[in-house]
């Protein structure tokens, strides 16, 4: 899984490692994101928290997936507090963003969330709470037990995209299809090491995903088809491409959260959505080791 480093080790690396041709096309493709760490850890003041119980406004009920039980709380985000490229992106410039999963503490794992499950999508939410709008801090409910509170700082990175990201196809043609990708330069050890670096959770706003397994918007846009089409489908990568990654929580010792094997949570989103500011309509999937 590629890690996140900065535009110039990217740059660097893409101009050191690649033909010249390659190296251009595929640093034009690279996108802001923002990485969410440990608040003591130098990167300014707190924008938000994992864990812990979340402040709601009075008159919104605690997400509750129907038939199955109380989501659980897992991160809050003050946009306003965001560094400015956030507004580049199409994050709200102000409010704030949260974000609940049914992680299987209620009903010791018996229902779960996967993309692949259209009808399971209400066991992931995204609550958009505008500005000006008071909260208030809720108690968890009953039959779950909070994650560990950890306040989160930020800090803008540019992320890349990942083996089989459509950016790549649509780029590159022909040169990257299934026969020809190994011998591809961006499939090289020498380019492929020195892209991967940093370390620690890899929460992120934005930018590119980071999949534990295969990429992430080819499982969201499966989901959006009604997930019946063929994964060789043009149609399917089509609709990948269409699809923005909104957030990623990952694994955290810290916060005592642990998806599945080591894994990640991801929420999607279409661009017009965000615009619009309709995260109702964002899509979930996950992936562990």
């Amino acid at each position: 899984m590629l890690r996140m480093t900065s535009q110039i080790d990217l740059a660097a690396a893409a101009r050191e490692h690649l033909p010249a041709d390659v190296a251009d096309t595929w640093l034009s493709l690279l996108r802001p994101g923002i990485r969410l760490v440990t608040a003591d850890g130098g990167d300014g003041p707190a924008i938000g928290y994992l864990g812990g119980e979340p402040e709601l406004p009075e008159d919104l009920a605690w997400p509750v997936w129907e038939g199955h039980g109380p989501l659980s709380f897992i991160a809050s985000v003050d946009c306003a507090a965001l560094p400015r490229v956030a507004g580049e992106m199409g994050l709200p410039v102000d409010g704030r963003l949260l974000f609940f999963y049914f992680d299987g503490q209620y009903d010791d794992a018996e229902a779960l969330v996967f993309a692949s499950d259209p009808e399971s999508q209400a066991g992931a939410r995204v609550v958009y709470v505008p500005a000006g709008r008071a909260g208030v801090q809720r108690a968890t409910p009953e039959g779950i037990e909070p994650y560990k509170r950890i306040p989160l700082a930020s800090r803008a990175v540019s992320t890349a995209p990942s083996y089989d990201h459509p950016v790549l196809h649509d780029a590159f043609g022909a040169g990257f299809s299934r026969a020809a990708e190994p011998e591809h330069p961006l499939r090289r050890s020498e380019f492929c090491s020195a892209i991967s670096g940093g370390g620690g959770p890899l929460h992120q706003l934005g930018g590119y995903a980071w999949p534990v397994q295969g990429d992430v918007e080819y499982e969201v846009a499966q989901a959006a088809l009604g997930g019946s089409v063929d994964w060789q489908d043009p149609a399917l990568a089509s609709e990948a491409g269409r699809w923005l990654l909104l957030a990623q929580f990952d694994s955290d010792d810290n916060a005592n959260m642990m998806w599945g094997d080591v894994g990640m949570l991801y929420w999607l989103i279409r661009p017009d959505d965000l615009a619009a500011r309709r995260f109702d309509r964002a899509m979930f999937t996950w992936q562990c080791c």
